[in-house]
């Protein structure tokens, strides 16, 4: 691991702490508060107290980084910049279905040095920094090191996503049906959760057409350090869309070329 990202690892892992406790007093709360933002999307008042809760950790303890998170206005300035998702997954989280994660990741510039995702439902936790390698367990000091598969065909491959109407909604919903047909399994493990599956080998490939900073952010170090590629759909790397793709590596380059967006002259005829 480089020396210069060990502490921030560190307290990457205790705000995922903090969070923890605070996520788990109130799933299924019965007094859990749900609203709808502008976009329609839910939001609890965990939601909102995860993220304040790290931001003023945050703010005792990196004072001079900046900090974008899903429910807040963007603060501070300069290189390093804290990514949160206090909890990914809302819709699972307030419907009592344990499958959701707090997200925490580092930048530094365009590159994400440091992700950790906790999920505390599930008694799960997955993180990564700049060369150190993608490790999963209960803590830093219990650990086992994870490492994507070694499938090299899409025939043999098994894939996870979220939905398949978001798909159809950005217009690569036919080459997605077609990606879908010719793997060799299709599992809808959703979220977070697809891509750490990735990254532990037992996913070949997770996509999705629409996410946000904060959705990708703490995902990209764990993926690339456990050996697999994180890119959009247009095949950039990094946390920035169109959309995600992480896959094993060696199927990168085909599934790039199977969710390609189609020549105008095509119509998207769904079968």
């Amino acid at each position: 691991m480089e020396q210069s990202f060990v502490d921030d690892l560190r307290l990457a892992h205790v705000l995922a702490d903090n969070a923890d406790s605070l996520t788990m007093a109130r799933f299924k709360a019965l007094d859990l508060r749900v609203s709808r933002k502008p976009d329609l999307t839910e939001v609890s008042d965990a939601d909102v107290a995860v993220e304040e809760l790290l931001r003023r950790n945050l703010a005792r303890t990196r004072p001079r980084d900046a900090v974008h998170g899903e429910e807040g206005e963007d603060t501070g300035w300069g290189p390093r910049r804290w990514v949160i998702d206090p909890i990914d997954a809302t819709r699972n989280f307030v419907r009592g279905v344990p499958v959701w994660a707090t997200l925490i990741a580092l930048m530094d510039g365009p590159e994400v040095v440091v992700g950790v995702v906790t999920a505390p439902a599930l008694g799960r936790r997955w993180w990564a920094s700049r060369g150190g390698g993608a490790y999963t367990g209960k803590s830093l000091a219990a650990a086992s090191r994870m490492r994507v598969s070694d499938v090299g065909a899409v025939a043999d491959a098994s894939l996870s996503y979220s939905s398949i109407g978001g798909w159809i909604d950005s217009g690569r919903g036919q080459q997605f049906v077609d990606l879908m047909r010719d793997c060799w399994r299709t599992r809808a493990f959703g979220d977070f959760w697809s891509y750490m599956l990735v990254a532990e080998g037992a996913v070949d490939i997770a996509c999705e057409p629409d996410l946000a900073l904060h959705d990708m952010a703490a995902l990209v170090p764990i993926v690339t350090e456990a050996g697999g590629t994180f890119t959009n759909l247009d095949g950039r790397p990094g946390p920035v869309g169109p959309g995600a793709l992480a896959t094993n590596g060696l199927l990168h380059a085909d599934v790039l070329q199977l969710l390609a967006p189609y020549e105008p002259t095509e119509p998207l005829v769904l079968t």
